[in-house]
C-alpha cells in the first residue's frame, strides 16, 4: 500500500526521502543515490507509459491517478510503497488526487514558506516577487529534471497554492493516517523527529519493530547537509535542474543554518505573513 510524502517544493521532502532510503532501504544506513531512487515521483510520465496511459493528454493522465494506484498497489499488496508528491490534495476536473482505498498513510512534511521563496526562487532561477507569486497562486508545475532529460520524462504536477497545499492532505488526519513533519524540527532534532516517523510507519503497518541505533546514527549522519553538499559536488545530484544556459542549479545550496528570511525585504515578508496568518499561526511559526 501506498505511503504518500507530500509537501510544497523545496520544503524538505528530499531530506525526508533521504532518511527513509537510507534506514530501510539500505543494510547500513549510509546514504545511497540508487535507494534514493527507488521512491518515485507520483505522477510520472514514465510510471503512467508503463501502464498504457495516454500520457499525451493532461486531462486523461489525471483521470487515470485512481487507476494506475489501484494497479500499484495490486503488484504488492504486502509491502509499503513510498510515493513523493508536490501535488495537493485537489479535485481536478472531478477527479480525485488518490483516495483511503489505495493510501496506506500520509507523511506531510511543511517549511516556513518565508524560507521557502529563497529555496524556491534558485531553483527555478526566478526573483522572490516572482516564487512568493507563486506560493500565493494555484501552480501548476511541468519540471524536467537532471535524470528526466535523459529519459524524456515529464512531471505535471498541480501544486496549487503553499496554504492549499498544506491544508488539504489534512484530510487524512481524521482517519489517523496523517503524520505532520516540520522541516524545522527535522534539521533541529533528526534523530527525535525521524523516530517518531518511523514509529508511524510501523503503526501503519500494523508491525512491530526496535529502532536500530547503530543504523539510525549513520542514516543522521550520512544525509547531513554538508554530506549531501559532498556528494553532489563528487557525483551530481539526479534531482538538480539546469538553468537556460543548460548549466546544473545547486541542489544542495542554501543550508538549514542559512535564515532565508534575511533574503526578503520588509514588504514581501509582511505580505507573506498576512497571505498565510492563520496557517503560520497553526503551524506556531508566528
Amino acid at each position: 500500500m501506498i505511503i504518500w510524502l507530500p509537501s510544497y517544493p523545496k520544503s524538505g521532502n528530499t531530506f525526508l526521502r533521504s532518511l527513509l532510503s537510507a534506514y530501510l532501504l539500505t543494510s547500513d544506513g549510509n546514504f545511497q543515490i540508487n535507494s534514493l531512487k527507488q521512491i518515485k515521483q507520483f505522477p510520472s510520465i514514465n510510471l503512467f507509459k508503463k501502464f498504457g496511459i495516454d500520457t499525451t493528454n493532461d486531462l486523461k493522465l489525471v483521470e487515470s491517478y485512481i487507476n494506475v494506484q489501484q494497479q500499484l498497489n495490486s503488484l504488492d499488496k504486502q509491502n509499503i510503497r513510498f510515493l513523493k508528491t508536490h501535488s495537493s490534495f485537489h479535485e481536478i476536473n472531478g477527479h480525485k488526487f488518490t483516495d483511503l482505498n489505495n493510501t496506506l498513510g500520509v507523511i506531510y512534511v511543511v517549511r516556513d514558506p518565508r524560507t521557502v521563496v529563497k529555496s524556491y526562487a534558485n531553483h527555478h532561477q526566478m526573483s522572490l516577487e516572482e516564487s512568493a507569486n507563486k506560493l500565493f497562486e494555484f501552480t501548476t508545475l511541468s519540471e524536467l529534471t537532471k535524470h528526466s532529460q535523459k529519459t524524456g520524462e515529464r512531471r505535471i504536477t498541480h501544486v496549487g497554492s503553499w496554504a492549499s497545499n498544506y491544508n488539504t492532505w489534512k484530510y487524512f488526519k481524521k482517519f489517523n493516517k496523517y503524520l505532520l513533519v516540520k522541516y524545522e524540527n527535522l534539521v533541529a532534532n533528526p534523530e527525535k523527529t525521524f523516530t517518531e516517523i518511523l514509529n508511524f510507519i510501523y503503526m501503519l503497518g500494523k508491525s512491530k519493530f526496535q529502532i536500530d541505533k547503530k543504523k539510525l546514527k549513520n542514516t543522521i549522519e550520512s544525509t547531513s547537509f554538508v554530506e549531501m553538499q559532498k556528494l553532489e559536488k563528487k557525483e551530481g545530484f539526479p534531482e538538480a535542474v539546469k538553468n537556460i544556459k543548460g548549466d546544473n542549479i545547486i541542489f544542495f545550496k542554501y543550508g538549514p543554518k542559512k535564515n532565508n528570511q534575511n533574503f526578503l525585504s520588509k514588504d514581501l515578508k509582511v505580505n507573506i505573513e498576512n497571505k498565510f496568518k492563520n496557517e503560520l499561526k497553526e503551524l506556531e511559526y508566528i
